[in-house]
C-alpha cells in the first residue's frame, strides 16, 4: 500500500471511534459562538395582554430581517403576521384574529432566527403570556417631554425625548411621526422606558423658536393611534434674559420635593405641596412626615415633573452673561442676575439677595459641583426678592446644614440632603439621586 494511502487509512482509524458509539453514528457537538444573538426581553403589557394587541421581543444585536418570520417567531395554535424593527432590534407577532380572553399562550423564538452574520440563537427562547378579558381600544397619550412647554435657552445640541403612557409599536416611531418641525434627525425607541428620542443630525439654529410634534401616525401595540397631534414649543439659546423665570412651570406642578432614586425622611418633617419620585419607587418616612399634597410614586405626574426638572436644569445651565463667583458667599449682597461657579459653592453664614424693589427679579446660580450651607446659615431676601424666583442649578449634590434657613429652587443633578431642622422656602428637586430630610419645614412654590 502506498505511504499516502496508509496515512489516510490511519487517520480514518483514529477518527472512527469518535464518530461511532453504541452501534450508531453521533454528530459532533456544536458550540454556539460567544457572540450568538439572544432575546433580552419580552414586551407584552404588564397588566395582561389586550386580546387585540401584538406581542414583541427585543434581540441583543441586529438580526437578519429575513430570518424573523412566522417560522421562527411562533405562538402555539395561532396564525399571524411577523414584522421586524431593524432600528430598535424588536420582533413583533400580530395575531390574525383576537386572542381568547383570560388565556395563557406559549410562544417561541426558534434557532432559525439569525443575526446579520448568519449566527443563530444559541438556544430557542420560550415564553408565555396571558391575555386579559378585554380588547384595547384606548388611544395612547404623551405623558412627558424632556423640555417644558415654552422652554428657553435650550442648547443647540438638544435631543427631544417623548414618553408615552403605554407601550408603543416602534415601527410607527420614526422621524415622520416624532420630530422637531423643519429639522432632520433620527429617532430611536426605548421599550424599557416607553419613550422615543429624536436626535437632530445637525446643531439647531441659535435664538430660534422650534415646535416639537408627535403626529397621529404613532400607534400602540393594538394599532390604536394617538387621538390628536401633540405639539409644544421651545426656543434655543444662548440668552441673557434679565428677569426671565427658569422654565419649570407648568409641568413641575405642585411638587415641592422630587427625587430620582429615593425620598427618605426622619422625624416630623412638613412639606407644603406634593412629594414625588421617578423613576425610582422608594419613599420612606411619610408618616411621620406630612405632605399637604399628594405623594406620587413613579406615576405619570412624577415622570412629567422630572421632565420639567430636566428642562429647568438645562435652561438654568444655559444662561449666559454670568458673573463669576467662587468659594464661600458668606457676607455678600447680590443683585438680580446669573452667577457662575466653576467648582463648588458654599454659604456658611448670611447671604443677602437684593431685588432692589423689582418684584420680578430673578437670581440664577450655576454651580459646577456641590452646594453646601453651614449650620445656622441664612439666605436673606431683601427689597422684594422672592424665594420662588431664585434658582440653584447644582452640578452634583446639595447639602443644607442643620437649622439653616434656605431660599430658592434647588435643581441638583444627583442628590439633596436636608439635615435636621432646616427651613427651606422653595423646592428640593433631584434629577438622578435621592432627597433626604430630617425634621424640616419645606414651603414650596406654586406655578402661576
Amino acid at each position: 500500500m502506498p505511504i499516502q494511502q496508509r496515512f489516510k487509512h490511519s487517520i480514518l482509524l483514529l477518527v472512527a471511534p469518535l464518530l461511532v458509539s453504541c452501534g450508531g453514528v453521533q454528530s459532533m457537538p456544536v458550540t454556539a459562538p460567544a457572540d450568538a444573538p439572544t432575546v433580552t426581553m419580552v414586551v407584552p403589557q404588564t397588566s395582561g395582554v389586550g386580546t387585540n394587541r401584538a406581542i414583541a421581543v427585543v434581540f441583543s444585536k441586529p438580526m437578519d430581517p429575513g430570518s424573523i418570520n412566522t417560522s421562527t417567531f411562533v405562538v402555539a395554535g395561532v396564525t399571524g403576521k411577523v414584522t421586524y424593527d431593524a432600528v430598535n432590534m424588536i420582533g413583533y407577532f400580530k395575531a390574525s384574529a383576537d386572542y381568547a380572553a383570560a388565556t395563557t399562550y406559549s410562544a417561541s423564538i426558534t434557532t432559525g432566527a439569525q443575526d446579520l452574520s448568519g449566527s443563530p440563537l444559541a438556544t430557542a427562547f420560550n415564553f408565555t403570556f396571558t391575555t386579559r378579558a378585554t380588547i384595547d381600544k384606548s388611544p395612547p397619550d404623551v405623558s412627558a417631554v424632556n423640555l417644558a412647554a415654552g422652554a428657553i435657552c435650550v442648547p443647540l445640541t438638544q435631543s427631544i425625548t417623548v414618553t408615552f403612557d403605554e407601550q408603543m409599536d416602534s415601527l410607527t416611531i420614526n422621524p415622520n411621526t416624532v420630530l422637531i418641525e423643519g429639522v432632520a434627525g433620527t429617532v430611536t425607541y426605548d421599550v424599557v422606558n416607553q419613550n422615543a428620542t429624536f436626535t437632530p443630525t445637525a446643531s439647531l439654529s441659535p435664538n430660534t423658536k422650534y415646535t416639537i410634534m408627535v403626529t397621529t401616525g404613532v400607534a400602540d401595540m393594538a394599532e390604536v393611534h394617538l387621538a390628536a397631534p401633540y405639539t409644544q414649543t421651545f426656543t434655543t439659546g444662548p440668552c441673557t434674559i434679565e428677569g426671565q423665570m427658569v422654565a419649570l412651570c407648568p409641568f413641575i406642578g405642585g411638587f415641592s420635593v422630587l427625587a430620582g432614586s429615593a425620598v427618605t425622611n426622619t422625624g416630623s418633617t412638613t412639606v407644603s405641596g406634593d412629594v414625588g419620585i421617578s423613576p425610582g419607587t422608594a419613599v420612606t418616612g411619610f408618616p411621620p412626615g406630612l405632605a399637604s399634597g399628594t405623594i406620587d410614586i413613579a406615576d405619570s405626574a412624577a415622570a412629567q415633573a422630572q421632565a420639567a426638572l430636566t428642562a429647568g436644569y438645562i435652561d438654568a445651565a444655559g444662561r449666559s452673561g454670568a458673573t463669576t463667583v467662587s468659594g464661600d458667599l458668606v457676607g455678600k449682597t447680590l443683585t438680580a442676575g446669573v452667577y457662575k461657579s466653576t467648582s463648588s459653592l458654599a454659604v456658611t453664614g448670611n447671604l443677602t439677595l437684593d431685588a432692589q424693589g423689582d418684584p420680578n427679579a430673578v437670581f440664577i446660580f450655576q454651580i459646577a459641583s456641590t452646594l453646601t450651607t453651614g449650620s445656622g446659615s441664612h439666605i436673606i431676601l431683601a427689597n422684594g426678592a422672592s424665594a420662588c424666583r431664585v434658582f440653584w442649578q447644582v452640578g452634583s449634590s446639595a447639602t443644607l446644614g442643620t437649622y439653616s434657613d434656605f431660599k430658592g429652587n434647588i435643581m441638583a443633578l444627583t442628590s439633596i440632603t436636608i439635615t435636621t431642622g432646616v427651613n427651606l422656602e422653595g423646592r428640593a428637586l433631584a434629577r438622578n439621586g435621592a432627597v433626604t430630610m430630617d425634621t424640616d419645614v419645606i414651603t414650596g412654590c406654586t406655578c402661576q
